[in-house]
């Protein structure tokens, strides 16, 4: 069963629970050598998109969901991967039952760019309900966004 790694706001179970109803979540980790960033900010609705860059001795939480082929296809709908906004990679996941080779999307755009406030605390939102540490979850509340 292919794995996908969420980093944003499908970190949030409920979400991917309407965007791909037949995967369940597999567990958490977290991908090193690279670290959450935005960017895309003319290509976002609110202002800037979620997304990861190589960046060594940096980590990024992540939740793992075992995705089918035919829930990957409808995810691939709702993150814009069919129409070029994201692409898919595949990274190597740390997790406390070993490592695990997942699928992510990374955005097909220039780093830089504000988020909305709003994006941003749904994404940490989202990181908290994951489980995700308190200090990551802290300094992704505390990140630069946009008040819209």
């Amino acid at each position: 069963m292919p794995v996908y790694a969420a980093y944003g706001s499908n970190m949030d179970p409920k979400q991917m629970a309407i965007r791909a109803p037949h995967s369940p979540i597999r567990g958490s980790g977290w991908v090193s050598g690279w670290r959450l960033t935005f960017g895309g900010e003319d290509l976002g609705w609110e202002g800037a998109l979620a997304t990861i860059v190589e960046e060594p001795n940096q980590q990024v939480f992540v939740v793992l969901y075992d995705v089918p082929e035919w829930d990957e296809s409808e995810l691939d709908q709702w993150e814009g991967a069919s129409r070029g906004l994201y692409h898919k990679i595949r990274l190597r996941v740390h997790t406390l039952e070993g490592d695990v080779l997942a699928w992510f999307y990374v955005l097909d755009a220039y780093e830089g760019g504000l988020p909305s406030a709003r994006y941003l605390g749904i994404l940490a939102d989202a990181a908290e309900l994951a489980g995700a540490p308190d200090d990551y979850v802290k300094e992704l509340r505390a990140r630069p966004c946009n008040s819209l």
